[in-house]
């Protein structure tokens, strides 16, 4: 099993920042990729950022150029760093840590972090 820890959410300016962090324990394969996903109110769940175990990130449209995500193998913990955030990032958000086997991969997801952005 995998349990995954997030912290770091929280109430916000427009305009501030905030970092998320998502620690994950258990039995973890070297192998996978951990990501952040957010769902607002009304709206689908949706990739925010993701970074592979060999350091490979990708990034939702909305998040580049505001938002790096990062990571430190030794601990299994990844990072969200968050800059000039504005309301439509409220979200919660989820930590996912998606891990590769031979035939398939397994996703295991957090329980997710409030993050309010008031205007």
């Amino acid at each position: 099993q995998v349990q995954l820890v997030e912290s770091g959410g929280g109430l916000v300016q427009a305009g501030g920042s905030l970092r998320v962090s998502c620690a994950a324990s258990g039995s973890i394969l070297s192998l996978n990729t951990m990501g952040w996903y957010r769902q607002a109110p009304g709206k689908q769940r949706e990739l925010v950022a993701a970074i592979s175990s060999g350091g490979h990130t990708n990034y939702a449209d909305s998040a580049k150029g505001r938002f790096t995500i990062s990571r430190d193998n030794a601990k299994n913990t990844v990072y969200l760093q968050m800059n000039s955030l504005n309301p439509e990032d409220t979200a919660v958000y989820y930590c996912n840590i998606k891990m590769y086997f031979g035939v398939g991969t397994r996703d295991y997801w957090g329980q997710g972090t409030q993050v309010t952005v008031s205007s």
